[in-house]
């Protein structure tokens, strides 16, 4: 062994695995497994574990390779002028004579072999387009944009990379979903450990934070048990989805022809606009389907919409559709839309506050497909008020992130409710569509043969 690579070995030897996080190197480096998701609890040293992780492939292996967190900012305040709870900064445990330059300005890690490690925020997922990662390091995934790793994936795939997920749990969101994935999958390393199962932590010493008001007994179970149930902190509409679970309305849910379908619509400027298809039916509102997109004009919308089999009742859009666009020569969104076909109809206007409170009490009678509403069911799920770091409370406002389209959707349509009883029809007549739709039932009297 020559001088140089012993000198590399005593190096990194400054971070010593505990038990419980060997497996993980035993996966990546031995095992070739290119995908793995870590729910391990707070201060269960996840960000070092996997930072040394990446420095040692990144010395094995020329290329680049992305640490990446919910936010730049966050990048920067974590890793990049992090220290750990021991006291040691999270760069101390490079090996400097493998370091050729450390790059403050675009948070990169240049080393001698060429490697590189850039510390980057989901929340600029769109500049990772083209890319070329070796490694990636997802961390704190559940807060993350979701659509980060759809951009990055393809590439990892092409050029046989790996990806290391890792984060306390934030309720049913896309981070649940990917542990379900890893855990149903030979090809994937998953590993979920609580307080009880490193002792890092007492359970004297969480008591005590508990009692000392730093923590609620939610965020103790989210944070050091890893309870995926707990639901978001702060969530607006958690409780009342995981009485619609129980109650067995988030399931199947059949589009019914003989009866309207009617939109709500939040459109995205550069977030996603959302488009929830719903039907009214006696007192249950059905959810069918949910339709997503970004980055493509709205005549992709209509042309969706349109293209559909549905016979359509109301679009309920928010007030801002008639502001006049005016990089589109002052036409609004309104009369383009009125233009090609599909007309609007403005849904009312209210409060963030008040619609969010709409939304609450019409959950009750509403219905979601299982299948086709998987993101908005997640959406609602996390959405939640924002949280004031300087003075420690939640704000009464929510959070504005990708939650935020489908929520706003669907406050649109609880709020917008009002618009599509016009186009309603008597109980009888509901009665008699429901029996010749689901069972072939009577045909309606003459009376009520009319358009709808």
């Amino acid at each position: 062994m020559s001088e140089q690579s012993f000198e590399t070995r005593i190096k990194l030897d400054q971070f010593k695995a505990r038990d419980y996080q060997r497996p993980l190197f035993e996966a990546i480096e031995k095992k070739g497994i290119k995908r793995a998701v870590l729910v391990w609890h707070r201060r269960a040293g996840k960000d070092v574990a996997c930072f040394n992780l990446m420095i040692r492939m990144a010395i094995r292996n020329i290329g680049s390779y992305f640490y990446i967190l919910p936010t730049f900012r966050q990048a920067r305040l974590v890793l990049f002028q992090g220290i750990t709870t021991e006291g040691k900064r999270f760069l101390d445990y490079l090996p400097t004579e493998l370091v050729k330059a450390i790059n403050i300005q675009e948070m990169s890690i240049e080393f001698t072999n060429g490697s590189r490690i850039y510390f980057l925020g989901s929340d600029n997922y769109d500049s990772l387009r083209g890319s070329n990662p070796k490694g990636v390091v997802f961390s704190e995934y559940a807060f993350q944009h979701e659509a980060v790793y759809a951009t990055i994936r393809p590439v990892l795939v092409a050029n046989d990379g790996w990806a290391v997920f890792i984060s306390t749990p934030f309720g049913d969101n896309f981070f649940h979903q990917i542990y379900l994935v890893a855990q149903q999958s030979p090809d994937w390393f998953c590993d979920l450990r609580t307080v009880e199962d490193t002792q890092v932590i007492s359970s004297e010493a969480i008591d005590k934070e508990v009692k000392e008001g730093l923590m609620s007994p939610d965020m103790v179970a989210q944070e050091y048990y890893c309870s995926f149930s707990t639901g978001a902190l702060g969530a607006y509409y958690s409780k009342y989805l995981n009485k619609l679970e129980l109650e067995g309305h988030i399931c199947e849910v059949p589009w019914e022809p003989s009866f309207k379908v009617h939109t709500a619509w939040d459109l995205g400027m550069r977030d996603e606009t959302v488009i929830i298809f719903f039907q009214v039916i006696g007192n249950a509102i059905k959810i069918i389907e949910v339709y997503s997109n970004a980055n493509v004009g709205l005549e992709h919308y209509i042309h969706v919409v349109l293209n559909k089999d549905y016979t359509y009742g109301k679009h309920i859009a928010p007030h801002d559709i008639k502001v006049r666009d005016f990089t589109a020569g002052g036409v609004s969104r309104w009369d383009k839309a009125n233009n090609m076909g599909l007309k609007f109809s403005l849904c009312p206007d209210m409060s963030i506050i008040d619609g969010i409170e709409t939304v609450r009490t019409t959950l009750p009678r509403i219905w979601l497909d299982r299948d086709k509403c998987k993101k908005l069911i997640s959406a609602i799920r996390d959405y939640r008020r924002r949280y004031d770091e300087k003075l420690k409370r939640y704000d009464p406002k929510p959070l504005h992130d990708h939650n935020s389209n489908y929520a706003d959707a669907l406050r649109y349509l609880c709020v917008g409710l009002p618009l599509v009883k016009s186009v309603n029809s008597t109980p009888e007549e509901l009665e008699m569509r429901y029996q010749q739709a689901r069972m072939g039932g009577p045909m309606l009297p003459e009376p009520f043969r009319k358009p709808f």
